[in-house]
């Protein structure tokens, strides 16, 4: 490893650390900041140090309770802002976009920093556009829900779910969503034959414009398993740590879907495009393989949550069912009950947004938070309690994570619009170096390659 690799190792693997995270767990139970860690080297100190596992036990600066003793221990141990700047300073010596990306990581965990002196009463309150700007690149700002919720109501029209009717719109999608809801029972089974699908329709439509090198790269190697009781509604833990008897990787990961979701037919297929294929577990299987060939840097190794970088996969995830069936708009995918169900997925991201504006750029108290969720982005009552609470409330992804799905989504939805296919597609997955929400552009109008 460079001496650069050795800084970004112990920069992300510190700060996932000191909130609570455990990268080498393979539940998203035990996971938060760092969502990989597959590059075969050896784990470093702030992983490994004598109070890491204490933190990681008990949930670090996230958990209930802090154990300050644990921290002040680990923070003498691991100097964290030192590997942050130190991460900055080795960049500077690289590509400039390879610089930009590492810069655009330095801000983001910069920010996780000041958040973390904050909770613990060290540090100044971070500004909320300080902390949207660092993973998004562009300033808060509210949803706008009103076209996705009058074409849903439209739709909802069509196929006799009168939002005219008492309850309106919020009650037309109730029910709609009550008469295809997906069997949680039966999920892992169920979940398989969307996966293959998916795949199927990926092959057809994404692995032709990408280099033929990713075309025998597994898409979805991937354990679907239902969890009870989950403070999210589902997670990918990519592990990318099997190897094939000649030492190839094997690119498997799982997906953990909370067993309580109310979630219809349409809608599901939407989250497994997103999670899967040709969404995040696609995504990282391609940088593993681009890293593994020696055209990535260390840094696609170790991916991280609340970063420009995890902006832009959540804008691929969330544009993965419209790649897989090769069109650029929802009202191009094939029957208006699958149009109907992202529509609703994109709405709950809009809320996501949403209650984080609420929340941290109002002020507002999670009763209110949550009613406007339910009424005006048309989310389950369990989604919306989510979102407003441990979501929305938590100090670094209610001002952070919450407004990347959106951003991203917005960007890559543009980016798919204004180049073609063959173009803009081996870009967003990588082909060109690691990019993220704001160095993609760079890649994409100067047709600039990146170099590891």
């Amino acid at each position: 490893m460079s001496q650069l690799d050795l800084f970004v190792a112990d920069a992300v693997l510190g700060i996932d650390t000191l909130w609570g995270g455990d990268v080498m767990c393979p539940s998203g139970t035990g996971r938060f900041i760092a969502d990989s860690w597959f590059s075969d080297e050896p784990l470093r100190a702030a992983y490994i140090h004598p109070a890491a596992a204490r933190l990681r036990q008990s949930g670090g600066i996230s958990g209930k309770t802090i154990d300050r003793e644990a921290v002040d221990a680990y923070l003498r141990g691991i100097d964290l802002p030192a590997a942050i700047a130190g991460l900055r300073k080795e960049s500077v010596s690289c590509d400039a976009p390879r610089r930009a990306y590492l810069a655009g990581l330095a801000d983001s965990l910069d920010v996780m920093w000041d958040l973390a002196m904050e909770v613990l009463g060290k540090g100044d309150s971070v500004p909320y556009a300080r902390a949207v700007e660092a993973s998004t690149a562009r300033p808060p700002e509210p949803s706008r829900p009103a076209a996705r919720r009058e074409r849903i109501a439209e739709l909802l029209g069509r196929a006799g779910y009168a939002p005219s009717q008492p309850g309106g719109l919020l009650a037309a999608v109730d029910a709609w969503r009550r008469e295809r809801i997906t069997p949680m029972a039966s999920v892992k089974a169920f979940g398989q034959a969307v996966i293959a699908h998916f795949d199927a329709l990926s092959a057809k439509n994404l692995v032709p414009y990408l280099p033929s090198e990713l075309a025998q790269v597994p898409r979805a190697n991937i354990d679907f398993l239902p969890i009870k009781e989950a403070w999210f509604s589902g997670s990918m833990n990519y592990i990318g740590r099997a190897r094939s008897a000649s030492g190839l990787p094997l690119y498997e990961a799982s997906y953990e879907i909370n067993a309580s979701l109310d979630i219809s037919y349409p809608e599901f297929e939407q989250l497994v495009s997103h999670e899967v294929v040709p969404g995040h577990v696609t995504t990282f299987a391609y940088l593993q393989n681009l890293y593994v060939r020696g055209k990535a840097g260390f840094e696609a190794t170790v991916l991280t949550m609340n970063t420009r970088a995890a902006t832009l996969f959540e804008g691929i995830a969330n544009n993965a069912i419209l790649m897989a069936h090769g069109v650029v708009e929802v009202d191009q995918l094939p029957g208006e009950d699958l149009q109907i169900g992202v529509l609703l997925a994109l709405l709950q991201d809009d809320a996501k947004n949403q209650s984080s504006y609420m929340t941290w750029g109002e002020g507002r108290e999670q009763a209110e938070v949550a009613a406007a969720l339910r009424r005006d982005f048309l989310v389950t009552e369990e989604r919306a309690d989510k979102l407003s609470g441990a979501w929305g409330r938590h100090p670094l992804l209610g001002r952070m994570y919450l407004p990347a799905y959106r951003a991203g989504t917005e960007k890559v939805a543009e980016l798919r619009r204004r180049y073609p296919a063959d173009r803009v597609l081996p870009a967003l997955y990588g082909c060109n170096g690691l990019v993220d929400i704001e160095t993609i552009d760079r890649v994409l109008t100067d047709g600039v390659h990146l170099s590891s």
